[in-house]
């Protein structure tokens, strides 16, 4: 798999009540030492107008926002690919 970059969009298995979603990475790239963990900001497309959500509009993304609140930090092996 990629190494995944700050700033990308991915596609991300977030567990059993989130689904799998659109996720912009806001971690830097794991070092040798480092465990394989990323850390991300997840589309939504329910806007709640709350001060917290980020519009993007982003070509490939169905009209929404992400959701800073909802900061997930999750095991690389979770990221599915890249968008």
């Amino acid at each position: 798999m990629k190494e995944p970059l700050r700033g990308e969009v991915w596609m991300v298995d977030l567990g059993l009540a989130a689904t799998v979603r659109p996720c912009l990475v806001l971690s830097v790239p794991a070092g040798e030492s480092d465990r394989s963990l990323v850390t991300l900001i997840p589309h939504t497309t329910t806007l709640r107008q709350s001060r917290f959500e980020i519009v993007v509009p982003v070509r490939f993304l169905r009209p929404g926002a992400f959701d800073a609140q909802g900061i997930v930090t999750v095991p690389a092996v979770r990221l599915m690919n890249r968008l």
